[in-house]
């Protein structure tokens, strides 16, 4: 059962007492009717929205895309340069140099997808190149996605 369902539960079954002063007698009002009913409108506003992320899209939020370009960034500098055991922050670091050189912005924010894919060999063996999405917004910020399969 969830937390809104068990709230639920604990609301229809509480009421409000209230003492009539001037005959002495209690009054029970049940307060959950209103509330359920509000309930049941917000479930039903929120289901499209639940619907859309389950098809399979990334959850990206809705930003104004100036630019938007696909790059193949080589990561084997990283192998030769770099000690073992700091490859995969190196290559997170060039990835952001590389976007950053070539979108012309300071502000580059790397997708959880992207660090995933550096990472997901351990520190030692980054990929030796990754291709990336990079959208730049009308603010100037530019976001790092894997590129999407052709």
């Amino acid at each position: 059962m969830s937390e809104t369902e068990k709230k639920e539960d604990e609301l229809v079954d509480t009421t409000v007492e209230e003492e009539d002063t001037q005959s002495g007698t209690e009054i029970t009002i049940p307060e959950t009717q209103e509330v359920v009913e509000e309930k049941e409108e917000e479930t039903v506003e929120s289901a499209p929205a639940a619907a859309e992320k389950e098809e399979g899209e990334p959850e990206e939020e809705e930003i104004e895309v100036v630019e938007e370009k696909v790059y193949t960034i080589p990561l084997r500098h990283v192998w030769v340069v770099t000690p073992r055991g700091k490859r995969a922050p190196r290559a997170v670091r060039d990835v952001h140099d590389f976007v950053s050189r070539h979108m012309k912005s300071e502000e580059v924010a790397v997708s959880n997808q992207i660090n995933q894919a550096i990472w997901s060999r351990g520190i030692n063996k980054p990929p030796r190149k990754i291709t990336v999405r990079a959208v730049k917004d009308k603010e100037g910020k530019v976001i790092v996605y894997p590129a999407k399969a052709a």
